[in-house]
């Protein structure tokens, strides 16, 4: 039988220090593969293809939501490490809002360098809430960065958006899809870029609030909540009145009664009049909410976020009628004897 090994200080040492090595190497290992994956991820997404990709950062966009435009886009291999470094290199709210061609070998440093500088050579336009898609080409050839023939092109290119999954397989011109906003474009942006631009404005809208869920659990399709935003984008002139009028075009849908909207003849005539005539209600369209039941087949014109907002959370009210006040706002009624006391009185 051997005897008992005498343990001396030196094998107390080595016991104390193989501990300590080991104690060391579960608390660093995991740091360790945090700093390499982080490295990693502001490294290119493809450094051996350099394609170029578009990208819009909306105006007062905070670095959270310009970090998930870039992931989206392709441009960036994760977002939240996207974030982490602009938050160490003490770039947050210095990242300029604009249209940016960028590719898929730059890496994040790289990426927020050109967001600290802006985009190059910028051109402002901006699409007024509201304006159809008609407007919007005479604006684009008012301003020389496009032709009618050529935004018309644009549209009816193969665009693939989330979105266009939810809406009917007859829709090809896009009204009610072109968000309007202030949009920054580079010197060599031409129809194509700007129709894309203004899609994938509409489909980060679309993202940020869970617009398409939120009509479904209305029992709204995404084309029928557009088409109801771009009516009461046309009728309200005063803010806190659309969902009211909101609510006035659902008690009327609920109610199997004609919408009877002005804004949708106008659109049927193809031109705006200051003032419709009884034979214009009677143009025959499916846009003339005089003679059909129902909503029309698409959107009237582009909508903005506060009547897009409107068409998922109207008013809840009894009015059934409204007639416009001169100076912009409208008065309210609930009976057809109430509306014609109205008409007469600012008519």
């Amino acid at each position: 039988m051997l005897p008992d090994r005498v343990i001396t200080g030196r094998d107390r040492k080595k016991r104390k220090s193989w501990a300590t090595f080991i104690v060391t190497a579960v608390i660093l290992t995991p740091l360790v593969f945090a700093i390499m994956a982080f490295k990693i991820s502001l490294m290119p997404v493809n450094d051996q293809k350099a394609v170029q990709i578009t990208v819009v950062v909306p105006k007062s966009a905070a670095t959270s939501t310009i970090a998930g435009v870039l992931k989206k886009s392709g441009v960036i291999r994760n977002a939240s490490a996207f974030r982490l470094y602009a938050r160490i290199q003490d770039v947050d709210g210095k990242l300029k809002p604009g249209s940016y061609t960028m590719n898929t070998a730059m890496t994040v440093p790289e990426v927020i360098r050109d967001l600290i500088k802006g985009p190059p050579d910028r051109i402002t336009l901006t699409v007024p809430e509201g304006y159809t898609v008609a407007q919007i080409a005479d604006l684009l050839e008012q301003k020389g960065l496009s032709t009618g023939a050529a935004f018309n092109q644009a549209l009816n290119q193969n665009w693939q958006f989330s979105f266009f999954k939810d809406l009917p397989a007859q829709k090809n011109n896009l009204e009610g899809y072109l968000f309007p906003d202030t949009y920054y474009l580079g010197s060599d942006s031409g129809s194509e870029k700007i129709v894309e631009m203004m899609l994938q404005n509409f489909e980060q809208v679309m993202e940020r609030y869970d617009y398409i869920n939120k009509a479904k659990a209305k029992g709204l399709t995404l084309n029928e909540a557009v088409t109801v935003a771009s009516m009461v984008e046309r009728e309200a002139r005063v803010e806190s009145e659309r969902p009211r009028i909101a609510g006035v075009i659902y008690n009327r849908l609920n109610a199997g009664m004609p919408l009877q909207i002005d804004a949708t003849v106008q659109y049927a005539l193809g031109k705006q009049k200051e003032k419709l005539l009884y034979k214009d209600l009677e143009i025959d369209s499916p846009y003339n909410t005089y003679k059909i039941s129902g909503l029309p087949p698409g959107p009237i014109a582009n909508p903005g976020w506060p009547s897009l907002k409107a068409a998922i959370e109207p008013e809840k009210n009894n009015y059934f009628y409204y007639c416009a006040k001169p100076d912009g706002s409208h008065a309210f009624a609930r009976t057809l004897a109430e509306h014609n006391i109205n008409v007469q009185k600012y008519l």
